[in-house]
């Protein structure tokens, strides 16, 4: 049962992970100006008329209208009167954004409810982990490692939303967005009753640390240029595509440099896993998410960044992470061909 919710969390993150890049596409991140609620509900609005101030209507403390441009937010429960009075209400002072777009609205929420439902999942593994204490006490505690990592993930979307999407706070959510995976897998790899027997040499178990280390440096990268393209979109518009990148900063020209680097030193370690027969099927696959990552950043660049083409940039490196990720803990727990260790096992 314990690994079974391991492997639903490491879905639901990957979910998360999906629809804050369908967020981050079509500029949703600030759909929802509150956290944890939505405009003050637990359950958003579908029409703008539900924001307004009118006569007669019931308030709950906390619900949250668009007045004069702002946001307000009910002081108690209350019932309005026939004019609109301010001493019920309070200003929302965490940022000035007050602008309601119902599809903004609902896919930032949907993006929110992934991330409640991966926190129930990781929370319930956690609960199992305790019946591991006495036999792997290590499972336990990066199983409550996860939970806490999952608290402060939620936290940085609170501040992500409070900052108004600030560029750096982004990165650093994305970040740690990959971390969790990281540990949910490796979780799930020890959590194996049975490992794969692989043979890799310690030069090339260095090579794959070193290539995880740059796919996350691509990733961070990344996501400094997305930033660059929002700008862009926000000075002219959704419809003038083609000038998105015509003055690109250095983090774009950083960000091609190092896909080349990745690429490269990749398709080494597929070459030497061929050659030296080291065993690690999963490079192949690693390989495929490589070039279809490369195909997406090139068709943004150079085909005027067509539909999806941006999420799923984002959810291939994701993805690519991953399988790096379990890549590396398969070849750090395989025989040295020059020695007897086996692999070991929680």
């Amino acid at each position: 049962m314990y690994r079974r919710f391991v492997k639903i969390s490491l879905v639901l993150v990957y979910l998360v992970i999906i629809a804050g890049a369908m967020v981050r596409m079509t500029g949703s991140g600030m759909g929802c100006p509150d956290w944890p609620k939505c405009f003050g509900y637990y359950i958003p609005p579908t029409t703008a008329t539900e924001l307004e101030w009118e006569p007669g209507r019931n308030f709950k403390k906390g619900q949250v209208i668009i007045h004069e441009q702002a946001l307000q937010v009910a002081k108690t429960d209350f019932k309005t009167s026939q004019s609109y009075n301010p001493s019920n209400w309070q200003p929302y002072t965490k940022h000035d954004y007050a602008t309601f777009n119902v599809w903004h609205t609902w896919i930032e929420y949907i993006n929110r409810l992934f991330g409640a439902l991966a926190g129930v999942a990781i929370f319930i593994m956690a609960l199992f982990s305790i019946k591991k204490w006495r036999t792997s006490n290590r499972v336990t505690l990066l199983s409550w490692l996860s939970v806490f990592l999952l608290g402060f993930q939620a936290w940085l979307g609170a501040t992500v939303v409070y900052s108004v999407l600030d560029p750096i706070k982004i990165t650093i959510h994305m970040v740690m967005a990959l971390v969790i995976v990281a540990v949910l897998l490796y979780l799930l790899y020890f959590s194996k009753e049975h490992h794969e027997i692989y043979f890799a040499s310690t030069k090339f178990k260095i090579l794959l640390l070193v290539a995880l280390i740059l796919t996350l440096i691509q990733v961070v990268l990344g996501t400094q240029v997305r930033e660059f393209v929002d700008t862009q979109i926000d000075i002219i518009g959704y419809t003038a595509r083609s000038l998105w990148l015509e003055n690109p900063t250095l983090e774009f020209y950083l960000h091609r440099s190092f896909s080349v680097i990745v690429v490269l030193i990749n398709l080494l370690l597929w070459y030497l896993n061929r050659n030296k027969k080291f065993g690690f099927r999963k490079l192949n696959l690693l390989i495929l998410l490589l070039f279809a990552e490369a195909f997406t950043g090139i068709a943004m660049y150079y085909f005027d960044f067509p539909f999806l083409s941006q999420p799923l940039h984002l959810i291939l490196a994701s993805l690519f992470f991953g399988l790096q990720f379990y890549i590396l803990l398969e070849a750090f727990q395989s025989h040295n061909p020059n020695g007897t260790r086996e692999p070991k096992s929680l």
